[in-house]
């Protein structure tokens, strides 16, 4: 009886164990943290604050927390419903909930030695497979508009006979400072207007904002695209994008001074070519023409909800917008798309209406933001058959205080709606 009561007393004095926390840093937060925002949010980055360590993420744990859950982070622009992509840096809803969870646990630590945390990967040297090229801007740059400064350089493509271009990825040379990179490619036609432009400005480079620069007319379409985080882009194997002898690349980059001081920067990009390729690949505009003309996409002033759309049946003409690569009334594959309108833009998107009247999304940017565009590559790659056409929407918000009528232009007060993709035949 004494031994009964001694462990009764015993038992009735304990404190009950600590429970563990169900979500701890290192085994559950970090390695999210790594993958989905390693990119920029790294010592030396773009973003104003790295996520490296338990103490740098723990103290701006409430803000992570409001970021992530009203989507604004990771910065993913695509629609949830739309198509499956590639290298998706969204966060699932249950993912969502994981870091929601433990930020309101108290932001545990947990065992450092038992994580699977891991440093964010660099991109120098990943991501293609191997580097036939490079090239830099001619000269170094120091950004000097607050917050942001599009600047374009021209650079010569040195190829003497016809080149493809099967990989891409840009190396900014300031990381802190470039938040994007598009390369844009100049016919052998059209490099005299481009180095006028270069040569007009007494700067290195010129200011371009919504494109290249060379006016509506111009057939310059995208090479390729970088954002932080990107390790390179690799084409469809066998296929690759013709670029001739004599052509330029008029290389944008986009400076952000929000968060760091100018400083003297030299961007380049990494390809891989080939000599020849199964099929050729073209980054295709898609866009009406109609547009283009003079009062063609009347934005006015005051108005909210401005929508302007264009649908068309280009398989059966497909030659003359690829100026002969093409073979008429052929199907077309689309391996990727992207989406490009200016400040006043509010959303956007790329269908493909079929022949049989369904309508499958290509790419839906319900909220649009200027400054994070991108290429977004297919999961499954659409076939466009003789029937079917490809539609364009954009929305636009003129409603801002002294706003002022808008249409087609380069231009920060001007506007644009096009798309872009990926496609073979």
């Amino acid at each position: 009886m004494v031994i009964a009561a001694s462990v009764a007393a015993c038992s009735e004095s304990e404190e009950p164990l600590p429970v563990p926390p169900a979500t701890t840093y290192h085994q559950d937060i970090a390695p999210l943290v790594a993958e989905k925002c390693g990119g920029c949010h790294v010592e030396g980055g773009i973003a104003p604050q790295p996520f490296q360590n338990y103490a740098q993420v723990f103290t701006m744990r409430k803000a992570i927390q409001a970021a992530v859950k009203t989507r604004i982070m990771p910065p993913w622009m695509p629609a949830q419903n739309c198509s499956d992509y590639e290298h998706d840096r969204s966060l699932s809803e249950e993912q969502i909930a994981l870091i929601s969870d433990w930020v309101d646990e108290g932001g545990a630590e947990g065992d450092p030695a038992g994580g699977s945390s891991q440093p964010p990967r660099s991109s120098a040297g990943e991501g293609l497979p191997r580097v036939d090229l490079e090239l830099a801007m001619p000269t170094e740059y120091s950004p000097d508009q607050t917050p942001d400064d599009y600047r374009c350089f021209l650079l010569d493509w040195p190829e003497s006979e016809i080149s493809f271009v099967t990989g891409f990825r840009g190396n900014p040379g300031r990381p802190s400072l470039v938040h994007h990179i598009i390369a844009f490619l100049i016919s052998p036609e059209e490099a005299a207007l481009y180095e006028a432009l270069d040569a007009a400005d007494p700067k290195p480079g010129y200011t371009c904002f919504g494109g290249p620069g060379g006016g509506r007319f111009s057939q310059a379409g995208w090479l390729g695209i970088w954002g932080p985080g990107s390790l390179g882009t690799v084409l469809p194997a066998g296929t690759g994008i013709p670029v001739r002898p004599g052509s330029k690349i008029a290389l944008q980059v986009h400076y952000s001074l929000s968060s760091a001081v100018g400083a003297p920067d030299r961007t380049s990009i990494s390809l891989t070519l080939e000599r020849s390729v199964q099929k050729i690949a073209i980054m295709q505009p898609w866009l009406n023409p109609a547009w283009l003309n003079d009062g063609g996409m009347p934005i006015p002033a005051g108005q909210k909800d401005v929508r302007h759309r264009f649908s068309f049946d280009v398989v059966p003409v497909i030659s003359q917008w690829t100026y002969g690569a093409f073979r008429d009334n052929e199907p077309i594959t689309v391996y990727s798309s992207g989406l490009h309108m200016h400040t006043r833009g509010a959303a956007a998107k790329l269908e493909v209406e079929r022949a049989t009247g369904a309508s499958e999304c290509m790419l839906n940017i319900p909220r649009w933001d200027f400054h994070w565009q991108s290429i977004y590559t297919l999961s499954e790659p659409k076939v466009v058959r003789a029937g079917d056409r490809i539609a364009l929407e954009c929305q636009f918000d003129n409603s801002e205080p002294n706003a002022k009528d808008l249409g087609w232009g380069e231009g920060t007060n001007e506007e644009m709606c096009f798309g872009t993709f990926l496609m073979t035949q």
